[in-house]
């Protein structure tokens, strides 16, 4: 079987190993923009990716290739995987085109929450269901969406992305290294967070959690448009000195940072129009063998499963009791960090997702024979 994969979040380099795992069950081609505000530079031993040139580039759901016959055309697939969501223009467009060759193609979604969308989004995720052959899900959540919306083709729930358990692995020199960086004491308790410094995010629920906590020194991974704000309240006397703020760090060098915890908390609060779709930095470290806590917003508690803690969101108080009491005691730590990569490994490795991606394909094709 012949796939054309398109996809953004390839520029995301740690994500390109789901090729390398699909690419073991099916002859595989990848494409994506050739530009975009983040893209890291090919690792050793990535699977090759195709990069072609985009209108609107940087725009999750605007952009669009501007010659997309030309990969069919020269690689001719049985079936195109775009890796977007359904009332993306991109999605939009490649799936025209496959009508046009008469291809099958399959899209992929993530939106958790069932709500109107804006024009012009809900006519490209109608033009999109009437025309495509099969969608994944990433999550039972996404799949119950895509229903109340309309969807009534095939349609798998299967994560985007897995997690390489050899690069995400625990590592004891990792925290050394960490607190080495950050001027920790052995005593002190390395707690960090990760991900884009949003509100959303809860970061600043974390914040208050851990003020005034003498031994618990907070690392935060990721940047964002409440950089500045994080930055002043940081400064502040309950916990100045005891907040450290990596900014980005790139994916082929996340395993090494979280794998330096003692805690990884994902606090991410809820809105109308938003909640938490999965979590990747909780398997990730999870992986490592980090415990980790989690709020009880969207996806976050059938992601930890029974190998983490969950605290009602928005609730530092509740937050701050959950840190201390895992921080106190050594022995649930590890518990639970053995636990959590249990859990990744038999539920979120790339290797698990790529033979569940490819056995999807099969269905689809299956279905338009």
């Amino acid at each position: 079987m012949r796939v054309l994969y398109v996809s953004k979040a390839l520029r995301v380099a740690a994500y390109r190993s789901k090729l390398r795992d699909l690419s073991e069950h099916v002859d595989l081609h990848a494409v994506m923009p050739n530009r975009w505000s983040l893209q890291e530079p090919e690792p050793d031993g990535a699977f090759p990716v195709e990069r072609r040139r985009t209108f609107l580039h940087g725009h999750n759901h605007l952009h669009l290739y501007r010659q997309p016959d030309e990969p069919v055309h020269e690689f001719r697939p049985d079936l195109v995987h775009i890796d977007e969501e359904p009332y993306s223009a991109v999605t939009a467009q490649y799936v025209r085109v496959c009508r046009r060759r008469r291809l099958p193609c399959l899209f992929f979604a993530w939106q958790n929450i069932d709500k109107r969308l804006p024009v012009p989004f809900g006519a490209l995720r109608r033009f999109v269901f009437h025309r495509a052959h099969g969608a994944i899900a990433g999550t039972a959540a996404a799949a119950e969406v895509l229903h109340a919306a309309g969807w009534r083709g095939p349609l798998a729930v299967i994560p985007q992305f897995g997690v390489d358990p050899e690069r995400f692995r625990p590592d004891e020199e990792a925290r050394a290294a960490l607190r080495a960086r950050i001027g920790a004491r052995e005593t002190d308790w390395v707690v960090g967070f990760g991900g884009r410094l949003v509100r959303e995010k809860g970061l600043f629920v974390l914040l208050e959690a851990v003020a005034g906590q003498d031994r618990v020194r907070t690392v935060v991974i990721g940047d964002g448009p409440m950089r500045e704000t994080f930055c002043a309240r940081a400064v502040q006397p309950d916990l100045k000195n005891r907040t450290s703020h990596l900014g980005e760090v790139a994916s082929l060098d996340m395993p090494g940072t979280l794998a330096g915890l003692d805690i990884l908390v994902l606090p991410s609060l809820s809105t109308a129009s938003w909640k938490e779709q999965f979590g990747r930095i909780l398997v990730e470290a999870m992986a490592c063998g980090v415990p980790v806590i989690g709020s009880d917003s969207g996806e976050i508690p059938n992601v930890i499963g029974d190998a983490g803690v969950i605290v009602p969101e928005n609730d530092a108080a509740a937050l701050r009791d959950a840190i201390l009491a895992l921080c106190r005691d050594d022995a649930r730590r590890r518990e639970l960090g053995e636990c959590g990569r249990a859990r990744v490994l038999a539920k979120f490795t790339g290797k698990r997702i790529a033979t569940e991606t490819a056995a999807f394909y099969e269905e689809v094709l299956a279905c338009v024979r």
